[in-house]
């Protein structure tokens, strides 16, 4: 049996520049970090003494004989992909709700991909199994995403990540001391809006905005610098949430969907209550927001937005891992199950 945990990620600039069609011309940059709430994956090998081959668990419980007739695209995407004939079971749980803009759909898919490769025996770095989550998202699925939530799921932490015309990229911790990493996550209020939404949808109308918004677009891939300047110098934190607030105006200019009236309207209450700044995570529309708030304005800030639901965070540095590993007990390889099955017939 297998075990996964794969963390969220809060994207903080730089969203829109790692989507392909502006990467491919222009190149991207995100400044992001994971948190600790995470996506587990459990799977295994499942004996051949049921009669549906693979179970399934998600919001969902599946029992098929068929790999091709789960429902779940991503599951039923990765086994073709990884050519996993055998009955498997999965069960999938998450720390927080699908579907709103911290990067679930990505840490899913990285997740699952770790989870199979170690149950086929194959360890395979942080970095490829990126590059295999954006291809599973990409060229499998056909959703409208970027590229920066695989990348980021993966490696854990908080990242520059460059990202090339070619697709290629790199990652770079930013190196920022415990008492100052510290401050920021005491200035970080991260709430609940109650609506979940498709980020393909709403990626869609903003990959379409793109030649359109090239001033923007350029404009945010310059906070990624800003924002990584804010945080490894020793000038006031408080000027990353105000750079928050420059990014969330123009961010909600790319498409109408991103920032629909009453996450303008949460925004607003938050503002008046002293928030110096903040963004709807993911490509818009609802789910998380988040908020950078003076520790002195918390409590004022919470009043004003008690309808929602706040979630404390921390800052997670591992990226995707596995947390439990216990050998197949009813064979050590693929042929040795064959076997059994053969053995079992006769």
């Amino acid at each position: 049996m297998i075990i996964t945990r794969t963390p969220y990620r809060i994207s903080f600039f730089g969203g829109g520049t790692d989507y392909p069609p502006w990467f491919q011309e222009h190149g991207g940059a995100v400044l992001a970090t994971t948190i600790d709430r995470y996506c587990y994956i459990k799977c295994r090998f499942l004996p051949p003494f049921f009669d549906h081959k693979t179970r399934v668990v998600w919001s969902e419980i599946e029992l098929v004989t068929d790999h091709g007739a789960i429902r779940h695209p991503v599951i039923r995407e990765v086994l073709r992909y990884l050519r996993i004939d055998e009955g498997v079971e999965i069960h999938h749980d998450g720390d927080l709700p699908a579907r709103s803009g911290l990067g679930s759909s990505s840490a899913f898919t990285v997740g699952i991909l770790n989870a199979l490769y170690t149950l086929q025996g194959k360890a395979v770095p942080k970095e490829e199994l990126a590059r295999r989550a954006i291809y599973v998202e990409q060229e499998l699925l056909h959703e409208n995403v970027g590229v920066q939530d695989q990348i980021e799921t993966a490696f854990g932490g908080l990242n520059a990540i460059d990202i090339f015309p070619d697709g290629s990229f790199s990652v770079k911790p930013v190196p920022i001391g415990g008492e100052r990493l510290q401050l920021l996550q005491d200035h970080l209020l991260l709430v609940y809006t109650g609506v979940a939404r498709f980020a393909s949808d709403v990626a869609a109308d903003k990959v379409a905005s793109i030649p359109k918004k090239q001033d923007e677009l350029k404009l945010m891939r310059q906070m990624v610098d800003e924002g990584y300047r804010i945080l490894t110098g020793s000038g006031d934190i408080q000027d990353f949430g105000r750079l928050l607030h420059e990014s969330w105006e123009v961010k909600r200019t790319l498409s109408s969907k991103v920032a629909p009236t009453f996450v303008n309207d949460i925004y607003a209450k938050a503002r008046d209550a002293g928030a110096l700044g903040g963004k709807l995570l993911g490509a818009g529309g609802g789910g998380f927001m988040l908020f950078f708030v003076p520790p002195e304005r918390r409590i004022a800030v919470l009043e004003a937005l008690n309808q929602l639901l706040v979630v404390p965070i921390e800052f997670d540095r591992t990226g995707t891992q596995v947390i439990f590993y216990e050998p197949d007990t009813y064979s050590r390889t693929v042929h040795q199950r064959r076997d059994f099955i053969r053995l079992g017939a006769d």
